[in-house]
């Protein structure tokens, strides 16, 4: 979540589904809310009950924009200039909260000199290595700083170089003719959008913002994301009630699994996993597919080294050390005292190139991965260029497969959407049952942060167990095979901590070996290794199952004596009978008693800006959290997200650091300076500002810029099953994008095993105009072929007046719209519309191009298959 945590210092939504009753004006944008996230919908349709206005910007029109006061059919892949064309207009009419931009955010500070924007470089910022393929040197992205190091500002925001007037010039082009051109809204119902966003917005009013997938799967989605945040920061509506970013995620616990990540480059709680990268070593070669060389970084070759490049002098994450100390010594327990590891660290592995799900598929394909863990997955079907995901399962030595039905990836070996000779393929697969949700308990973390606790309904049949019951077993497993190793490298595996075992069996189960997921949930909150206060003197060092819980992320130490799985979850189990994920209390609004939202079940975060500067509501009606003179405290109906006694007036000294260096006045205290950030000089790959690219397969040439497409990106060239259609490939003229159902879930593993939900959506459609289908003599109902570059999948027609043709100039362009929920398994079979994406990926994250590529469609059906 790196557009939101650059921006505002957390990555996670900003606010909770409950509190959109309160918004007065919801734009939605990147996202079916109403069909992929029903349950929070309800909300939005509470709020235009209640006189919100509801905007869905959207290529397709659905049960969302059904429900919406107003739809605006937009192009795929346009978001940038039709969010950079709503800056614009804040900007230069004079409709930003003033007040609110000023005291909050970075519009003030100075921007180095020798900073260049893509005004001056066509499309491109200072700082990018046409050899690497990316922003190798980004120092001019940087403040201007004092001798503290203190960011240089001017709050008149008249000075050439502060960020205000950056951000001015660079929006200039983005204009409402702009959106009509790239987007192909005509500007009168655009400006309507901007203009409901601004009237909403202020000391009395407030607008959310909520977006899903369709940002995030495009070749520049945290930039997309960076706009909103932009917009919202310009309206003064973070931290705010109605107001915030509503990031929608893709099922119940994406968001726990970024927080405690499987994500290869983050450790707990968005701390970095260390590099190998050294600053004084040339690019070099990288072992696994990614980017051809290395960006120089600070070395992190020590715990010391580390803790100078990743945390921060000023701001929350001064207490970074305890941080990660606390979670090595959870890891490790008393092993990090042992000579010569580093406390631990030196036991950590350190990235050398991505590592990511879809980088490291190329790997596969390469023969450089013998082994592969599937749990709940299915790329053979459900990841981009699914047929490259196929062909590269088949150059394993091994996979096991956790699942509840045998997907897609566990029979491609013999069966796919060609035909397969098994005795050409090595791979060995073994499918081992898994248990459903309703089978085993646990938490997860869902859109707006908050823990809830699932308690076990039944046993898991036969030999089906639950995958922390696997992996538990596997970890014991392996720890007594390298019991006795010598080697250096197998020291880790030994240093482990790895104790969760139950004191007795779990009542009334059958299994008796099931692991306490409460002792994994009090190792994730933390506990004290010694006696409080004793480290020095005590004997006594206490284990996960008799330690004492740590109340919350504050007490944790960097000397030791506490250990941490993830210190933003910490408080959710702060004393033994008190799993607050499992409190189910509701008081009507904010229900500070259900469940647990990190950080500190603070429910609207950065809510210190729902205050003034001095500390008082902005207005009574949208009141919230406020300092209480009297009390010398704030206060408010959620749970203050700022130090409970500083002062608003709190002034830090020129030399001050940590949070002493954050004002009083601060509300964004991850930040190092305190504010939101409208430009940011650090944190993300292909910009400090938004920038308008084209899809990287686009119906058009970029009209912004001479850069077409987004320069970081990593493109994959050389792949031969990569191939990318130019720009007026007259083969492929027509947009597609992708999208979910409610009825059938992701690529379909679960859902389409289920007959009810087959007969509500029994086969793969593609809805497309009926323009386009009289083009193409294509009949509603009838198979159709859609092709790009990497495939062909057949589909039936569903002719429909919810996808538009656009029009730009003399210029038509069609757009179709396919959901990606079968395969070649279960009782409702169908292509595979993964098979028709590229490999193309969003710097930031290596996330896939999945909602704008070029395709072509044409009547009848594929001649050769296998279903």
């Amino acid at each position: 979540m790196p557009g939101l945590g650059t921006s505002l210092g957390r990555g996670g939504a900003t606010t909770f589904p409950q509190d959109l009753v309160n918004s007065d004006c919801i734009l939605i944008m990147g996202s079916n809310m109403a069909e992929a996230h029903p349950i929070a919908f309800a909300n939005v349709v509470k709020a235009k009950e209640r006189g919100a206005k509801v905007i869905h910007v959207d290529p397709h029109f659905s049960r969302t924009s059904a429900l919406a006061n107003l739809h605006i059919p937009t192009r795929a892949g346009s978001d940038i200039v039709f969010l950079g064309a709503i800056i614009r207009y804040l900007l230069e009419n004079n409709a930003y909260f003033h007040e609110y931009v000023v005291h909050y955010t970075n519009a003030a500070m100075l921007v180095r000199e020798d900073f260049k924007d893509t005004e001056d470089l066509d499309g491109l910022f200072s700082g990018f290595d046409p050899q690497t393929g990316g922003y190798t040197d980004t120092h001019s992205w940087d403040y201007q700083r004092d001798k503290y190091g203190k960011p240089l500002t001017d709050p008149t925001l008249q000075h050439p170089n502060c960020v205000f007037q950056l951000m001015r010039r660079h929006f200039a082009r983005y204009t409402p003719e702009m959106v009509e051109r790239v987007c192909g809204v005509p500007r009168d119902q655009w400006q309507i959008v901007a203009q409901t966003l601004a009237e909403n917005s202020g000391r009395e009013r407030t607008s959310a913002i909520c977006y899903a997938v369709g940002w995030t799967q495009q070749s520049k989605g945290v930039q997309i994301i960076r706009s909103s945040a932009i917009i919202q920061l310009l309206l003064g509506n973070i931290g705010r009630p109605g107001g915030g970013i509503m990031a929608l995620r893709g099922h119940a616990s994406i968001q726990g699994s970024t927080d405690i990540p499987t994500l290869y480059d983050l450790l707990a709680g968005y701390m970095p996993q260390p590099a190998a990268f050294v600053e004084t070593h040339p690019p070099t070669e990288q072992t696994l597919e990614g980017a051809t060389s290395a960006p120089r970084s600070p070395s992190q070759q020590t715990l010391a080294e580390y803790i100078e490049a990743a945390g921060l002098k000023t701001g929350w994450w001064i207490h970074f050390p305890a941080y990660i100390k606390s979670l090595l010594k959870a890891w490790y327990g008393e092993n990090v005292n042992e000579e010569g590891c580093d406390y631990g660290y030196r036991w950590l592995p350190k990235i050398i190139g991505d590592h990511s799900h879809l980088m490291t598929s190329y790997a596969m394909l390469d023969g450089k991965i013998k082994g592969y863990f599937l749990f709940g997955q299915n790329p053979a079907a459900g990841s981009t260029d699914s047929r490259m995901q196929r062909e590269a399962l088949k150059k394993l030595d091994w996979m096991v497969v956790r699942d509840l039905y045998e997907v897609e990836s566990t029979v491609f070996w013999y069966k796919g959407t060609e035909p397969i000779d098994p005795s050409t393929i090595k791979t060995e697969v073994f499918l081992l049952p898994a248990a459903a949700s309703t089978e085993k308990a646990g938490s997860f973390t869902n859109t707006q942060r908050l823990l809830q606790w699932r308690d076990k309904a039944v046993d898991p049949p036969g030999d089906a167990r639950s995958d922390l019951w696997f992996v538990y077993h596997l970890g014991k497993r392996l720890k007594e095979l390298y019991e006795g190793s010598q080697e250096a490298k197998d020291r880790p595996l030994q240093a482990l901590t790895w104790d969760y075992e139950r004191e007795q069996p779990e009542p009334g189960s059958r299994i008796l070996d099931e692991p306490d997921p409460e002792l994994v949930l009090k190792e994730i909150n933390g506990y004290y290794v010694y006696p409080q206060g004793q480290k020095e003197q005590s004997t006594q060092i206490y284990t996960l199952h008799n330690a004492p819980h740590v109340p919350g992320f504050t007490t944790l130490k960097d000397d030791g004596s506490t250990a941490c799985g993830s210190w933003i979850y910490s408080g959710v189990y702060p004393e033994p009978g008190n799993n607050r994920a499992a409190s189910r209390i509701p008081d009507g609004y904010t229900n500070l008693q259900w469940g647990y939202a990190w950080p500190a079940n603070r429910r609207i975060l950065y809510n210190r800006a729902s205050a003034d500067p001095q500390g008082h509501p902005w207005s009574e009606r949208k009141k919230y959290v406020w300092w209480d003179e009297e009390k010398k405290q704030w206060t408010g109906y959620d749970i203050p997200d700022f130090p409970l006694n500083k002062a608003p007036d709190y002034t830090p000294a020129p030399d001050a650091l940590g949070m002493e260096a954050i004002a009083g006045s601060d509300p964004f205290i991850m930040k190092p300076d305190g504010r939101g950030w409208l430009f940011a000089p650090s944190g993300v790959k292909d910009g400090p500002l938004p920038a308008h690219y084209e899809a990287v397969e686009a119906p058009l040439h970029n009209a912004l810029y001479k850069q077409q497409s987004n320069p970081a990106a990593i493109y994959n060239k050389g792949r031969q099953n990569n191939q990318l259609a130019a720009v007026g490939d007259e083969r492929y003229p027509i947009v597609i994008t992708t999208y979910r159902l409610t009825e059938h879930h992701l690529s379909g593993p679960m859902s389409r095993w289920m007959p009810w939900l087959n007969t509500l959506q029994p086969e793969l459609f593609a809805e497309l105009s009926p323009e386009l289908a009289a083009e193409r003599q294509i009949k509603h109902g009838d198979w159709m072929v859609i092709s790009t570059l990497r495939g062909e999948i057949e589909a039936r027609a569903m002719v429909t007046k919810r996808i538009r043709p656009l029009h730009f100039g003399k210029r038509t362009v069609h757009q179709i719209g396919v959901p990606f929920h079968w395969g070649f398994q279960g009782k409702s079979k169908g292509s595979i519309t993964n098979d028709l994406a590229h490999m193309v990926l969003e710097p930031n994250v290596s996330i896939e191009e999945a909602k704008a590529f070029m395709c072509n469609i044409r009547p009848g059906r594929l001649t050769h298959k296998e279903l």
